[in-house]
């Protein structure tokens, strides 16, 4: 903590130099990422606090973060000693940041902060919030940099092309739609920050971002070119011909604000995706989502098959660990182990599988009390034992045939009553979204609240969302379709369609004591009825492939179709993966998934 508080001391320095009385550190990269390169995690750096979502607000005498609620036990403990204070987001009393910044700014002050950082949004709300106060804004300064002697060098990996096997669409395809979309909208060309929406366009992957298999760059369509803007040592000369007779052409990464002042004509940017110095840079611009966004949440028929192979193998490697801790603990030999040992195990099982690229984000392996941290990641400081209660293991991995996220908490030993009645109340609501059958045109937020009933009947919640959408080969997390309780932003909630695949992992965190989380992938697809006005109704197939704990569940407690999805569920992961796992891991697992009765 000494460190941290001797940066916050180097950064007010900063700050008087250059005249700001505020300074605002965000999470994010030039792109609006949710997870980062090590080059951007200025916010970390100053702060120590290692989550992924958060934002750092230092004035000359005060330091806040800013987080949100899968993060409050996991913040609170690493800013201790620091001399920083944790907002907790949403919850009663707790300002926002400009809400904050307008309750301490005197006449005049001035705010800064990096505009490639920030998005339109958050800058005009800021000063919309602050008008009163009359402040100046610098937002041309990256005032960490100056005390970062040691920042990770800027990222510039090599790209690779995904084919077309793969991906399911040409990159040809891909910008005919996207031209038609823009033009359609009146503009003339459109600019593109989002690294995924980039690398969904021109079918190639990358390696920039740890766990998201994409590249830091920019792109420009207009109806004459399409211009990829990267780092020179990130494209081979063979990548170069390939999309030269594309017509896609290549532009050096920083030259991306130059190239966009002179474009002519009205332009399309999205300005939830583009920061804020990037949208200054464009003449006339015309705002709106980019098209490529929904377009990319809707797998087509090559992506959709090839994610139900990709979950066959990640349902393989998560079964054998599964079996794994079983038989330790049961053999007397499990507390020997920590949560990086099993976490080590279950990445070998993984990696054993033909075409594994990399996980998909960090492991969370929690036992105990560490289950209860939304998303703790055990480091080599916080590694523990594991002990007898429940284990929660929410993992994923990156392959060519698509990206899995899935959670299975396991109980260690006998499980308590409250241990069984949580674990089923979670369930329940698991199985409540499982089944679900909804018309055209129902949001997520709609579905919510099936997940949560059988919490709320116990006095209990859960703070986070209930399903994310995922990417193929790219970001775990992916909109702009979601089910939570409402959307976190205004291109956030878009009705489910066919095609979109989404998390079903409803939980309960009890403090001090354990964690529970149950998570699949679902694909939305066209139900096998119809409304009586002939409208559309959508249902769900459940991808993930692995049994859950069959000790934790009250079957008592479900209601007849909730133990039908259930049977069926279980019929169906045994039937998949029976025949990839060796003897005595499918006898295991016939017992496991065998069905329940009244």
């Amino acid at each position: 903590m000494n460190d941290i508080v001797m940066r916050v001391e180097l950064l007010r320095g900063e700050m008087m130099k250059n005249d700001i009385d505020f300074y605002i550190i965000p999470s994010s990269d030039y792109h609006d990422s949710e997870y980062v390169d090590g080059y951007f995690k200025e916010r970390e750096y100053m702060s120590g606090f290692t989550g992924s979502a958060g934002t750092l607000v230092v004035s000359l005498t005060e330091a806040c973060l800013w987080t949100d609620g899968r993060y409050f036990l996991q913040a609170s403990d690493q800013l201790k000693g620091s001399g920083i204070i944790l907002m907790k987001m949403g919850e009663p009393g707790v300002p926002e940041i400009d809400e904050y910044i307008r309750e301490k700014i005197r006449f005049g002050q001035t705010v800064g902060y990096d505009g490639r950082t920030t998005t339109r949004a958050f800058g005009l709300r800021l000063r919309d919030t602050l008008k009163s106060r009359s402040p100046r804004f610098k937002t041309d300064v990256d005032l960490v940099d100056n005390i970062w002697h040691d920042r990770p060098a800027f990222p510039a990996a090599p790209i690779w092309l995904l084919e077309e096997k793969y991906s399911g669409r040409s990159v040809t395809d891909k910008l005919a739609s996207l031209r038609a979309a823009y033009k359609k909208a009146g503009a003339s060309g459109i600019v593109i920050s989002s690294l995924d929406d980039i690398a969904w366009l021109y079918n190639f992957r990358g390696d920039d971002v740890s766990y998201t298999p994409v590249a830091m760059a920019f792109t420009i369509v207009t109806d004459e070119e399409a211009i990829i803007f990267i780092s020179r040592e990130a494209v081979s000369q063979e990548i170069k011909d390939h999309y030269e007779e594309l017509g896609v052409r290549f532009r050096p990464y920083t030259s991306i604000y130059g190239e966009a002042s002179r474009l002519e004509g009205p332009i399309m940017i999205d300005p939830d995706r583009a920061s804020e110095a990037l949208i200054d840079s464009v003449k006339e611009p015309i705002f709106g989502a980019n098209p490529t966004c929904l377009e990319k949440a809707v797998k087509n028929p090559t992506e959709q098959d090839n994610f139900k192979k990709a979950h066959i193998k990640d349902g393989i490697a998560l079964t054998k660990t599964i079996y794994y801790v079983k038989q330790m603990h049961k053999a007397g030999k499990l507390s020997d182990k920590t949560e990086l040992d099993i976490g080590s195990y279950l990445d070998d099982m993984r990696e054993l599988q033909n075409d594994f690229i990399s996980l998909s984000f960090e492991s969370i392996i929690a036992t105990g009390a560490h289950g209860a941290i939304v998303h703790y990641e055990p480091t080599k400081e916080s590694n523990a034992k594991i002990e007898e209660g429940f284990l929660l293991m929410d993992t994923g991995g990156h392959y060519l045939q698509g990206t899995t996220d899935v959670t299975r908490t396991l109980s260690i030993g006998e499980p308590t009553e409250e241990m069984k009645e949580c674990y089923t109340a979670v369930l329940r609501g698991h199985l409540n979204i499982m089944s679900a059958t909804f018309p055209d045109g129902t949001l997520g937020s709609h579905l919510d609240a099936m997940a949560r009933r059988p919490l709320w009947e116990l006095g209990l919640d859960y703070n986070h969302g209930t399903g994310h959408g995922v990417g193929y080969l790219m970001n775990v997390h992916e909109g702009p379709h979601s089910i939570r309780k409402r959307p976190a932003r205004g291109n956030d909630e878009v009705p489910l369609r066919p095609g979109m695949i989404i998390s079903n992992e409803p939980g309960v965190y009890i403090e001090g004591k354990f964690g529970v989380r149950i998570e699949n992938l679902i694909l939305t697809k066209k139900a096998k009825i119809s409304g009586r006005d002939g409208r559309d109704f959508y249902s769900f197939e459940t991808l993930t492939l692995a049994p859950y704990d069959r000790a934790s569940i009250i079957p008592e407690r479900l209601t007849d179709g909730q133990l039908e999805t259930l049977n069926a569920y279980h019929a169906r992961v045994y039937a998949m993966l029976a025949p990839h796992l060796t003897d005595a891991e499918s006898l295991w697992l016939a017992e496991e998934t065998a069905p329940f009765s009244r």
